[in-house]
């Protein structure tokens, strides 16, 4: 697991929303996103994905957690009715590159807080988000961005 710190910039994104608890039924809110940015033509070697949690599993009942699949988007950028529109906040975020397999992402959530802990980082209260580029799909590998103060 490759680890970096970044100043991540607020982003303009187009996304879609799931509620109820994290797991493996995001996989479909993110098809949705994929095939929608797809049919709009959004999707070139510049896009990036996000999958940003917005709650805290801890803290937030399960049924009520937020999971948005988003596109980044240029500021101005003309919603339709199919995708709502919003930004997700930059700042100082500590990024660890994984391979994107159910297994190595599985672990990686393990390891991550281990990892944060031992070092001295503090969470921040922002969404934690898993940010795909074109060239990382295409090598199987995503970053859990983790904001810290």
């Amino acid at each position: 697991m490759k680890v970096k710190i970044e100043t991540i910039p607020t982003y303009q994104i187009a996304y879609f929303r799931r509620v109820g608890p994290y797991g493996a039924a995001n996989y479909q809110t993110m098809q949705e996103l994929k095939e929608w940015a797809a049919a709009k033509k959004l999707l070139d070697d510049t896009s990036i994905i996000l999958g940003i949690s917005q709650d805290n599993v801890e803290t937030t009942d399960p049924q009520k957690c937020r999971y948005d699949a988003a596109l980044v988007v240029p500021e101005g950028f003309q919603k339709d009715d199919m995708v709502l529109i919003g930004e997700l906040k930059g700042g100082k975020y500590i990024n660890f590159t994984v391979q994107h397999t159910i297994e190595a992402m599985t672990q990686a959530w393990t390891d991550i807080f281990y990892e944060l802990a031992n070092n001295g980082y503090e969470i921040d209260n922002r969404p934690t988000f898993e940010r795909f580029t074109a060239e990382m799909l295409s090598e199987h590998f995503c970053e859990i961005c983790i904001p810290i103060k």
